[in-house]
């Protein structure tokens, strides 16, 4: 039992040197700790607090890379539109010009042909009119002759021109 037992000679010098190492320590060794310690803190909060700045960046980054490649798209789309109008409208000026040309040949192709028509029947009208007189001629001088010879003529000629 006299393990279990303590001596108190032996607890005063347990105790002695036990508060002669907390003298020690608190005297030499916790300072440094606690300043290596303090340290360490503050490295460790200064690098929280670089990761969330860092963090804040990058958000603000992302954000601003968003909005650009919104506005870029934006642009791409304007441009795309312009370009299709650009296109549209030079189709259908290109439209419009060929109607015109395609008019203005029709009309003067319209032209031609009542000019020349008018000219055909100009013509036509100048060889019946000489064709009238020279019936005419013939017709008068044959009555002069002779009665029964203006019947007989007048019924070839009649029978000649109803054939052309």
């Amino acid at each position: 039992m006299s393990l279990l037992t303590p001596n108190p000679g032996l607890i005063f010098w347990m105790l002695v040197v036990f508060l002669l190492v907390v003298f020690i320590l608190a005297k030499f060794a916790w300072k440094p700790i606690i300043n290596g310690l303090k340290e360490r803190e503050n490295e460790i909060q200064g690098a929280l607090d670089l990761a969330e700045r860092t963090k804040a960046e990058m958000i603000q980054l992302k954000s601003d890379n968003e909005k650009l490649i919104v506005e870029a798209n934006a642009i791409r789309d304007r441009i795309l539109r312009d370009a299709k109008d650009a296109a549209d409208r030079t189709i259908a000026e290109s439209k419009e010009k060929a109607v015109i040309e395609a008019q203005k040949v029709i009309d003067s192709a319209r032209e031609t042909i009542r000019t020349e028509q008018q000219l055909a029947v100009s013509k036509i009208r100048q060889e019946v009119a000489t064709l009238s007189l020279e019936i005419a001629e013939k017709v008068l001088h044959r009555e002069l002759e002779n009665k029964d010879a203006q019947v007989k003529l007048i019924a070839d000629l009649a029978s000649s021109a109803s054939l052309n």
